[in-house]
């Protein structure tokens, strides 16, 4: 296994306990009744977060396959773990500050992080997916 996917299986795994570990919270503000969009929040904060660890093991399978410059495939875990990292800040400080990170527009406090989470997090999504495309064309 290449050292770049050893290193998305160790992320991926630490991502995986995080999200697992929000249940705890979503289940909380269902028992105490929360506004709809609090419990909404924790609910996509405790099951994106798993998604994102298992696209992370995906990857790291899929890495080993591909004839790319090593700079290439490291690039892929790099963004992957980035965006999985900016995501655990942004999904549950968007729970606990009920603030979406859409927009900067008007935004303080806890509200900033929620977007530059969700940004950093969307970004290097799209660094990885373009260039797991490369590697894959690459391979072909």
């Amino acid at each position: 296994m290449h050292a770049a996917a050893r290193h998305l299986v160790f992320h991926g795994a630490i991502v995986l306990l995080f999200g697992l570990l929000l249940g705890a919270p979503y289940a909380k503000a269902i028992k105490r009744e929360a506004a709809a969009h609090i419990v909404n929040s924790w609910r996509v904060a405790h099951l994106s977060l798993p998604i994102g660890a298992t696209l992370m093991f995906a990857t790291a399978a899929v890495l080993s396959s591909l004839s790319a410059p090593a700079w290439l495939l490291w690039l892929i875990a790099i963004a992957l773990i980035v965006s999985a990292y900016g995501f655990c800040v942004s999904t549950p400080l968007a729970a606990i500050s009920g603030q979406r990170g859409l927009s900067s527009d008007g935004v303080v406090g806890l509200g900033r992080l929620v977007y530059l989470g969700n940004m950093v997090g969307a970004l290097a999504s799209i660094v990885a997916a373009v260039a797991l495309l490369g590697a894959a064309f690459v391979s072909l």
